[in-house]
């Protein structure tokens, strides 16, 4: 039995809760197998997006060395959040002077941990793909599942149980190393593993018990979910609960990247000279890693296209590693065939996304990468370049640009923009329809917005708002 499913923050959990735990391992256990007396070994490759970043990433092999400076940042590909904000967190920490190493839990073939995540992940990804197809699944299931299934301690009962099998993958690695993890599973991995310097980064603004690792310290980037966690509230409506212990959660600010967070103020200047001299409104329109939504972006860009005509409007596309949303897009909107695209050439996408920082930009751009650093990052790149970010409140709701905020995907999600919204650096969330293109409008013709969220975004980052990735980097070194 699971000491950390039976009793979670000094809550016993009930013998029924601790049964299902054990039963979802065993069932995982028979499913992908279990590598606990396998010794695994470690080679630290190079990569393209990530050197700029002073990254290496781990991957099975040979020789690899770690130094003082070094610091795991610990994820999971699942959609595309977690490595957005893993990026952050290894561009804070090379900023620092430390040597971020990338540790993909999902990238490791041939291993239970990875086996479990890449299963987990198709499931859910599969999920927000439906969502958007079924209003019926998205009401009776896939919200309530996001909101509050999530949210109940008996699912991280369950989790906190199946990432006992995820642990042999660590155990080679050494344990006092700092440990920066951007979704719950590394971070639960790391502490069955050993590890003594874990600090888990929660994504979401709604707290819940999917996001819990006892034993690392928990960092948050609102001081609203700071207290829900804090409270652990809602986690489990028949009964009162225990709060989470001193220093267990500490409130950050934003994770952001180092690049966005030194070149604000100069980036916040070209928007705003651009949106009070009439110049062509940039909006950045991203697609998540489930490749959902297709129909609403159709719409958005379709809103677009007579100011895209123009000239008066600029759109870059990032369908991410989704080379088929593309092609169904093309289909929905004719006109994305005549766009320029950008595809599997990092360097020129790169280069195209530099020269629209102070140089010029129009017609419609579009970006499709299969490497999946390559597929993440260009939209962190092209961030500074443009005007508006078009993005349902993900991750995404964090970073410091004016943001349009689309229909969600998760229920958890809605919080994200209630945050930015009250922040001033983002829209409220928009319904489909009507209410997103009247929005598309008021961007489109009414400085005032704009001029009003660039202006948040300057006081945000006077107070610190946007540093919560170096908070995250310094608490795990110090701890």
């Amino acid at each position: 039995m699971s000491s950390k499913s039976s009793v979670i923050f000094g809550n016993k959990m009930p013998a029924k809760d601790v049964k299902k735990a054990e039963k979802t391992k065993a069932k995982f256990a028979k499913k992908y197998g279990d590598d606990s007396a396998k010794k695994y070994t470690f080679a630290l490759k190079e990569n393209e997006v990530l050197a700029p970043l002073g990254t290496k990433v781990l991957t099975f092999g040979e020789g690899a060395e770690f130094s003082d400076k070094t610091v795991f940042i610990g994820n999971i590909r699942m959609g595309f959040g977690h490595y957005r904000i893993s990026m952050a967190m290894a561009s804070c920490a090379r900023a620092m002077g430390y040597e971020p190493v990338w540790l993909d839990l999902n990238s490791f073939q041939g291993s239970t941990c990875t086996g479990i995540i890449s299963g987990q992940n198709d499931l859910y990804s599969m999920g927000s793909r439906l969502s958007q197809k079924s209003k019926l699944f998205n009401k009776l299931y896939w919200e309530p599942l996001n909101s509050e299934g999530f949210r109940k301690l008996s699912y991280n009962a369950k989790d906190q149980a199946s990432a006992e099998l995820m642990a042999n993958l660590l155990r080679t690695l050494p344990k006092d190393k700092p440990y920066v993890a951007t979704h719950v599973w590394p971070a639960q991995a790391a502490i069955h593993a050993g590890f003594t310097k874990v600090v888990n980064a929660i994504p979401d603004n709604w707290p819940m018990a999917l996001h819990l690792a006892e034993g690392a310290t928990h960092t948050i980037q609102t001081q609203s979910a700071w207290l829900g966690y804090k409270a652990l509230r809602g986690m489990d409506k028949k009964r009162s609960l225990k709060p989470m212990p001193d220093g267990d959660v500490v409130y950050t600010g934003h994770y952001v990247d180092h690049e966005l967070v030194e070149n604000l103020e100069q980036d916040t200047a070209l928007r705003v000279d651009r949106v009070k001299n009439g110049k062509a409104r940039r909006y950045l329109l991203t697609v998540g890693g489930a490749g959902a939504q297709q129909s609403l972006f159709a719409d958005i860009i379709k809103t677009l296209l007579p100011d895209i005509h123009a000239g008066k409007a600029v759109l870059f596309v990032n369908v991410g590693d989704h080379r088929n949303v593309w092609d169904a897009l093309t289909k929905l909107v004719p006109e994305l065939g005549k766009a320029r695209l950008f595809e599997n050439d990092y360097a020129a996408a790169r280069a195209y996304a530099e020269s629209a920082l102070t140089g010029g930009a129009e017609g419609i751009v579009g970006f499709c990468h299969q490497d999946i650093f390559a597929a993440v990052y260009i939209t962190n790149l092209l961030m500074r370049a443009s005007d508006v970010l078009v993005t349902k409140p993900s991750e995404l709701s964090f970073y410091p640009i004016p943001k349009l905020f689309i229909q969600h995907v998760g229920g958890h999600e809605i919080w994200g923009a209630i945050h930015s919204a009250e922040v001033g650096d983002g829209t409220y969330e928009v319904a489909p329809g009507r209410e997103t293109a009247d929005m598309i409008r008021l961007l489109q013709d009414d400085p005032e917005v704009l001029i009003s969220q660039n202006e948040c975004i300057l006081k945000n980052r006077a107070a610190g708002l946007y540093n919560g990735a170096y908070e995250v980097i310094r608490r795990a070194v110090e701890k």
